[in-house]
Parts: structure tokens; C-alpha cells; sequence
């Protein structure tokens, strides 16, 4: 990967290449693989530029390949009075797929996070089908904390939920940048 990917966060013209990515196609190829058993439910430019005006532009970045918009990173609380924040990541154009991007980028999304919040540990949720982000996970030292069997159902087959995670203290000792 000799191409400059760099973090950085959304601007008012970074909306209709959201937009475009996210519901721009019926059935796009990254929502294959980022919870397909979740119903994508299709928003008109007009109902996602207003929700893109509502969001917390500090709990996101979009990753950037040499000016290219390709993806984006972020988090959420799945409990803040404890301190407990899981990340994501999803490249949207199959053609960075593979390539070191995700690695990358969720890498210096998890250095972000360690620098700027007050947080013990970050974690992810994938599912068993999606076996590029696991070993993601694992490259960046996080380790599987939970697995719930066969309750996430996708066509015809059933899954289970993943959840992987690593510690400040971990994240120090390793750097995996």
C-alpha cells in the first residue's frame, strides 16, 4: 500500500458520496458483509443530508486513499457510565477490499480513541461470516471476549455474534500501527 490513507472527519460535501455509497445501489456490496442480516432501509438524499446534519461529527472519521473518499470508521457507547465503546469500520468500495485499508485505518482509529478518550478498552461486533473483520481484530491484538452461538440469521444460515476487544494497557505495549 503505497497510496497516503489518512482519518479525517465529514464535511457538508462529503454527503452525497455518503449518500451515494450507503443507498446509491439496491443491494450494495459492502452491506454483504457489514450486518447483512439487518434490513439496509432506504433513505432519499434529501432524509440522509438531514440526519448527516444531526450526527456527532467526533464519533466518526471517513478514511481517505489519495483524496478518495473510501470508507469510514467510528464508535459508539454501548454503555458510557462504564466507559464501554465498541469501534467500526466499513470500506465501501469493493476495490480497496483486501488491500490493508481496513487494517490500517482501524488502527489509527483505535490510537485516535486511546489518545482522546478516557476508556479502558475498545472492542468491535462482527459476525462468524464476516471472516476478514475478525482477523482485522486479531491483527490489531484484539482478542475474542464473547461469541453468541447461531443468533444472527442470514440467508438460510445462522451465525453467531462476535465480539473481540483489546485493553488500553495491551494497545500500548503493542502499538499496532
Amino acid at each position: 500500500m503505497s497510496q497516503i490513507l489518512k482519518l479525517r472527519k465529514k464535511t457538508e460535501e462529503d454527503t452525497f458520496i455518503l449518500w451515494n455509497y450507503i443507498y446509491g445501489t439496491d443491494n450494495p456490496e459492502w452491506k454483504k458483509w457489514d450486518a447483512p442480516y439487518f434490513s439496509l432501509n432506504q433513505l432519499s438524499y434529501d432524509e440522509y443530508a438531514q440526519q448527516f446534519h444531526k450526527e456527532d461529527l467526533e464519533k466518526s472519521r471517513l478514511i481517505e486513499v489519495d483524496g478518495k473518499v473510501i470508507g469510514y470508521v467510528g464508535y459508539y457507547w454501548e454503555y458510557e457510565k462504564t466507559k464501554w465503546l465498541e469501534a467500526g469500520i466499513v470500506i465501501y468500495d469493493p476495490a480497496y477490499w483486501s488491500g490493508g485499508y481496513g487494517t490500517k485505518a482501524l488502527s489509527l482509529w483505535v490510537e485516535h480513541l486511546f489518545q482522546t478518550l478516557d476508556i479502558p478498552r475498545v472492542g468491535i461486533t462482527t459476525w462468524s461470516g464476516n471472516e476478514r473483520m475478525m482477523k482485522l481484530a486479531q491483527k490489531l491484538g484484539m482478542q475474542l471476549e464473547g461469541r453468541m452461538r447461531k443468533c444472527r440469521y442470514y440467508n438460510g444460515v445462522y451465525y453467531d455474534s462476535i465480539r473481540m476487544g483489546i485493553l488500553r494497557e495491551e494497545w500500548e505495549s503493542g502499538k499496532y500501527l
